[in-house]
């Protein structure tokens, strides 16, 4: 006999059937896939959304809030990268808020707080942010920031009524890749300025709650965002294979930040060809490159050499760098490992640059011409 119907088992199921037309539509042609290989690509990284979901915004209260992990080298979505370690927390606009935290060996930290990213949604855009530029970090390398209530003359930030999280970003440029480090702890806590009473135990109302945070999680960055070729895409976005757009700020483009200037294309390559890129790093704070698939996760950089930073790249007598894009180890210094995937994307980050940058340049040329090139 069928149980009780109830209000959570009723977001359970909506829960359910969403998972259930995702996998018909995003994992199916109208999204562009085909290949038994995309199929399983795509449940992946739909498996990787839904824990996202559970983990991040299942148990959420901006009344007591807590920061969790957004992205691990096992949880990839929405451009997640190998050299940062990204929390976030809920808020209300209604509130005001201390954040404490420390640098923790980073070269660049920054708290932005995110609009219309309630109640699992995909955020909107952003609402500010505060960088250690910004806010007095101590000899320790700790710092305090306050979220909302009375203005203050430093380490503040304002809090509208429409802000939903705060999102904090931890750039490293280090020989090997941070966010690859189980071990690697990152101090941050919030808490509100004004004591707020225990919450009540939980009970069906806040469980369906969650399910249905969890559902707007994944449908918020699945069925809620156009096909490909449909996409307003903003400028840093190229469309032609192997041809990088200049670098540009994205402004207030939903989950990126102020702070940095950006460059993205598709790269394709053939199973006897490799990717030659040069170029130079421009003055900033960070900069890096990174490879994506097609669902924005990174590629393997647990195990394997996906993208670089400054700090790994070796460069030439003049100062510039030449990386390459392979199936396999072409034995060049600056290897950047396409783990046999014919198609992705090549994202470059630059923090806080400091004048022109310069567009970095790519050509496909014949795997065994490269010790000639």
């Amino acid at each position: 006999m069928a149980g009780a119907e109830t209000q959570s088992r009723k977001a359970l199921r909506e829960l359910i059937d969403l998972l259930l037309e995702v996998d018909e539509r995003w994992a199916g042609p109208e999204w562009l896939i085909e290949s038994p290989e995309d199929v399983a690509g795509a449940h992946r990284a739909l498996l990787h959304l839904l824990q996202g979901g559970l983990f991040g915004h299942f148990e959420d209260d901006p009344t007591r809030p807590q920061f969790r992990r957004i992205v691990s080298p096992t949880r990839k979505f929405t451009g997640d990268n190998p050299d940062a370690i990204y929390y976030e927390a809920p808020v209300k606009g209604s509130l005001a808020y201390r954040v404490r935290g420390n640098m923790a060996g980073a070269v660049y930290v920054s708290l932005t707080v995110e609009e219309g990213a309630g109640q699992g949604s995909f955020g909107s855009g952003t609402a500010g942010d505060i960088s250690d530029v910004d806010f007095d970090v101590d000899g320790g390398g700790n710092f305090e920031v306050v979220f909302g209530g009375v203005p203050q003359e430093r380490n503040w930030l304002a809090l509208p009524e429409a802000a939903q999280r705060i999102t904090t970003r931890h750039y490293f440029e280090e020989l090997e890749y941070a966010a690859a480090d189980r071990n690697r702890l990152v101090p941050l806590s919030i808490e509100t300025l004004e004591p707020t009473p225990a919450p009540a135990p939980a009970d069906a109302a806040s469980i369906t709650a969650g399910i249905r945070r969890v559902t707007n999680f994944v449908r918020s960055r699945t069925l809620e965002e156009l096909p490909p070729g449909q996409r307003e895409q903003p400028a840093f976005v190229g469309r032609t294979p192997n041809q990088f757009p200049a670098p540009v700020k994205p402004g207030d483009f939903t989950q990126s930040f102020a702070d940095a200037a950006y460059s993205l294309a598709p790269y394709v390559l053939g199973p006897d060809e490799a990717l030659l890129v040069t170029g130079r790093w421009p003055r900033c704070r960070a900069g890096y490159v990174c490879l994506w698939n097609r669902w924005l996760q990174t590629y393997d950089f647990a195990n394997r050499r996906v993208g670089l930073n400054r700090k790994q790249t070796q460069l030439e007598s003049d100062g510039s760098f030449r990386m390459v894009l392979a199936h396999r180890d072409p034995g060049e210094r600056n290897w950047i490992d396409t783990e046999g995937r014919p198609f992705g994307m090549v994202f470059w980050r630059f923090v806080l640059p400091e004048g022109p940058i310069e567009t970095p340049q790519a050509r496909v040329v014949p795997f065994d011409d490269l010790a000639r090139t």
